[in-house]
């Protein structure tokens, strides 16, 4: 029997269970949030009783299959922020860093084009069965915020989770991890923490006008191309400087793809706007470990700039040159 709407609308209504979740799911969860919560507590009871030091940990994550997320969990870093902490140090030369975390003992040589971040079942392998590994966590979490590189790298809300306070169970540090979790979805979604708010502060600054969207000819020509464009300097009738902005901290398989679709978008654009520059923003781990796909993606603008101040710098100076600034 066909059910009439008004029925069907009312199936959702009567029988609505509000919140999905599976019991034996939700049972098995329970006892991994209870393992980790005992092991902080055991760690907790430790520190007190021996003094912070670094045997303990490097014990932790030695001989507990839970010692890694409790570390994670008592400084408040996701899989992903550890994971990107990990690439980074595999990915950059910096002796610092290396002697500190004794990447030379660990890391053999990569192929730095083709690099893939390691999975959370490889690191948490590798803590247990690489001894120079587990020493160079433990070291991070107790002096990588003294490391200039990483201080001048990560942003602030993350290297403030490697802090010695929270190893040592301050009740200030717990209060500060505690928030951290609780604002990481709202900080990360925050417009002035979006790249792209540097490049509009900037034109704001020279007092330029910028569009964002659909160029006209491009719609009319090529349809099935995407044609979005982040910055179009000073609108869509007459752009000058056309902008394409991307900033990726992940090592996905598809900059491979989007590095093509660039280099189409390049076409079109000369076809059509034959006196506009096309220019990139590209930026970030997730472009410095494909190189492959880096220099597909570099060949498709006029010119690329990073987001480093130096870049910053070179970048108001094209404006300046551009639009006849003093």
């Amino acid at each position: 029997m066909i059910k009439t709407t008004e029925e069907k609308f009312k199936t959702v209504i009567e029988k609505n269970t509000f919140y999905f979740f599976n019991s034996s799911f939700e049972e098995k969860y329970e006892a991994h949030i209870n393992t980790i919560r005992e092991t902080l507590l055991v760690l907790k009871n430790e520190v007190e009783i021996r003094g912070l030091n670094r045997d303990i940990f490097n014990k932790l994550l030695a001989k507990n299959e839970y010692g890694l997320y409790a570390l994670l969990t008592l400084t408040g870093f996701s899989n992903e922020s550890f994971k990107r902490l990990i690439t980074l140090i595999r990915v950059v030369d910096d002796i610092k860093l290396a002697e500190l975390s004794f990447k030379d003992k660990w890391c053999l040589a990569e192929d730095i084009e083709n690099i893939k971040e390691w999975s959370d079942d490889t690191i948490a392998r590798k803590v247990v069965h690489d001894e120079y590994f587990r020493a160079g966590i433990v070291n991070l979490f107790f002096e990588g915020a003294t490391i200039a590189f990483l201080a001048n790298t990560i942003p602030l809300f993350e290297l403030k989770k490697l802090s010695i306070s929270k190893l040592q169970f301050d009740i200030p540090a717990m209060i500060d991890t505690l928030i951290r979790y609780k604002e990481k979805g709202s900080y990360s979604g925050k417009k002035e923490n979006n790249s792209e708010s540097i490049i509009k502060d900037i034109l704001e600054t020279y007092g330029l006008d910028s569009e964002a969207g659909d160029l006209s000819e491009l719609i009319t020509n090529s349809p099935d191309i995407k044609r979005t464009m982040d910055f179009i300097i000073p609108d869509k009738k007459t752009p000058r400087i056309i902008i394409e902005s991307s900033f990726l901290v992940t090592t996905s398989s598809g900059q491979g793809d989007k590095s093509k679709t660039e280099i189409s978008i390049r076409r079109l654009i000369k076809q059509h706007y034959p006196n506009a520059k096309f220019i990139g923003f590209v930026d970030g781990i997730g472009w410095y470990v494909r190189k492959g796909d880096l220099k597909r993606m570099v060949s498709a603008y006029e010119d690329v700039f990073t987001f480093h101040k130096d870049e910053l710098k070179r970048f108001e100076s094209l404006l300046k040159e551009e639009f006849e600034i003093k």
